[in-house]
């Protein structure tokens, strides 16, 4: 018999908002190791407020936010770029951070590049850009170099606010199966926020809907939460089908 994947991370009757005022109501919610959420709404709803309180950055309203062991440690990649692309920073000194987070380009680290640093660029298909200026990159790129300091970083939990709001579907598929393929590597738990509700439906083990408007918080599998009448009263459009890009091409 399998046992059960353990949990990493709980909310029990959280709720989120700013000067003691929630937004939303209470969230009910365990993301277990290897789970792929994607957290859904629509602009304003809410979802980074609720990200935020998740990692700490915020406090709760209300309820709280539970650790499954000590220790646990998170990634954060948020909607803006943390880097500053005025650095001169190559594609390959992002990626080393993630796994020295005591590394400066001010102060090279000596003995030569690890050779981990190598393999997260190779995983993530972008060895060859290992010594191009990381804003002289793609967007695509960029997310590729991201994900690989991510794969470096030891997280137990990554979340990506809208990892892929700047590309093109084609793009975006892409980076959904490369995280896809980094928590299966690495048996760690995603939770990204996306608008895209086909990628979310096809790869998502797990989904939330929140909308501050309406007051709603819905969580369970994509096809649940894409099925309750309060996801079509706010939507107002049928399920994501589970297209292919073939499909689409014809």
């Amino acid at each position: 018999m399998t046992a059960e994947p353990r949990t990493l991370l709980a909310s029990r009757r959280l709720e989120v908002g700013y000067l003691g005022q929630a937004i939303l109501p209470p969230v009910d919610l365990e993301i277990r190791a290897g789970e792929f959420w994607a957290i859904i709404g629509r602009n304003g709803s809410g979802k980074t407020t609720w990200l935020k309180t998740m990692l700490g950055l915020l406090p709760p309203v209300k309820g709280s936010v539970e650790h499954g062991r000590q220790g646990l440690h998170l990634s954060y990649l948020p909607q803006r770029k943390a880097i500053d692309e005025l650095y001169p920073l190559l594609a390959r000194d992002v990626v080393r951070m993630g796994l020295d987070r005591g590394w400066s380009f001010l102060r090279p680290r000596l003995g030569g590049e690890p050779p981990e640093v190598e393999r997260a660029l190779d995983e993530m298909g972008v060895l060859p850009l290992g010594d191009e200026p990381f804003r002289r990159l793609s967007e695509g790129q960029k997310q590729r170099v991201l994900f690989a300091r991510l794969s470096l970083s030891g997280a137990d939990v990554v979340v990506l606010d809208e990892p892929t709001s700047a590309m093109d579907q084609v793009a975006e598929h892409e980076a959904f199966t490369l995280l896809d393929g980094l928590r299966k590597r690495h048996g760690l738990a995603i939770v990204i926020v996306s608008h895209y509700l086909g990628m979310v439906r096809r790869f998502a083990d797990r989904a939330l809907l929140l909308d501050r408007d309406t007051g709603t918080a819905i969580s369970g599998a994509p096809a649940e939460v894409f099925s309750d009448e309060r996801f079509h009263a706010r939507f107002s459009e049928r399920p994501p089908a589970i297209e292919t890009l073939e499909d689409e091409n014809g």
